[in-house]
């Protein structure tokens, strides 16, 4: 193997994080007509392609269901081991998001052998094997293969009670919303990204699994949540809203943000990504905000926190489920 001299790690990524997802939109029109014929009568598969949720879920037995997911994307920060937690993290997260238990990942690695030293991968599953061990959750192995550009992450399995579980279309009116990390880590990582300058605080927001907010979700009696990632705030709450009939109402001067978001913001430091999300957003959004606040509430996060419609203790209420508006907005931003 030959190497050349290895500079920043983002730079090896035509984007960042989940910010590098395939926009919404097309998204939705790809897997249109795509939903696979139920298997059997009694609905073993719980949550699948339907709604869009977080992973899909399939009743076994003795009361349990299994949670299944997969998540990676490009390098979201320059140390490879800060990468590896957070991609662990973002993939832990959406069984969290189900109301789940993870149980067992395998890594999902993609590196340009050519280009990047092997020392580098030992530091990325270093720290994607750290926040797992965190969870409890095993790493029994994963798959890779050589590619121009470096990929991390997991593909998880874990176990709900089907009873208990978390879903995107259970949301009703009336319920409030409350949200369990703050906004901004996208301009944030944009920022990074073109500058290497370091934002600690964010990449402890982002290695911060979401177990402690799922358990406060299912200890307050809530049946509807998802986790806030590349779609933005404003997109995972539009598919939820879709998904439960009903429409969303977000009070913008309740959303928290991390320190030095606006700043990024008004710098430029915005991903094409959230641009995407926005214009997806927009026809069926009604935007009493201005549009650097509407931008930042559209900002493509990468492990963000939980989405919950439910109150829950320690955690700020952001808005509420309200009787579908009748002229097809999902969601009302004040």
């Amino acid at each position: 193997m030959t190497t050349v001299e290895v500079g920043r790690l983002t730079q090896y990524a035509h984007g960042g994080g989940c910010a590098c997802k395939i926009p919404p939109g097309e998204l939705e029109a790809v897997l249109s007509g795509l939903m696979a014929p139920a298997l059997n009568p009694d609905g073993d598969l719980l949550v699948g392609l339907a709604t869009g949720d977080d992973a899909a879920v399939v009743r076994i037995s003795n009361g349990q269901a299994v949670v299944v997911t997969a998540d990676f994307f490009t390098p979201v920060v320059d140390d490879p081991f800060d990468w590896g937690r957070i991609a662990a993290a973002n993939a832990l997260s959406d069984v969290y998001a189900m109301g789940g238990r993870p149980v067992v990942a395998v890594n999902l690695l993609a590196w340009p052998r050519e280009l990047l030293p092997l020392e580098l991968v030992r530091e990325v599953l270093r720290g994607g094997l750290e926040v797992a061990t965190e969870a409890g959750c095993h790493v029994g192995g994963g798959h890779s293969v050589d590619d121009p550009e470096p990929k991390y992450g997991m593909a998880v399995t874990g176990l709900v009670d089907p009873d208990r579980l978390l879903r995107n279309d259970a949301g009703r009116s009336g319920e409030p919303l409350a949200l369990t990390k703050p906004l901004g880590i996208g301009v944030l990582n944009s920022r990074h990204k073109s500058t290497g300058e370091p934002f600690p605080h964010a990449v402890a927001t982002m290695v911060t699994l979401n177990r402690d907010a799922a358990d406060a979700a299912l200890s307050a009696g809530a049946r509807c949540a998802t986790d806030v990632t590349g779609f933005g705030l404003l997109g995972h709450l539009h598919k939820l809203a879709r998904a439960s009939g009903v429409t969303a109402v977000l009070d913008s001067s309740a959303v928290p943000y991390l320190d030095g978001a606006r700043e990024a913001l008004r710098d430029g430091y915005v991903s094409g990504g959230t641009r995407r999300n926005l214009d997806w957003v927009r026809p069926t959004t009604d935007l009493r905000v201005t549009e650097d606040e509407a931008v930042l509430l559209a900002d493509a996060q990468t492990s963000g926190g939980l989405l919950v419609a439910a109150e829950l203790p320690g955690y700020p209420v952001v808005g509420e489920l309200v009787p579908a508006a009748g002229d097809g907005v999902t969601v009302i931003v004040r």
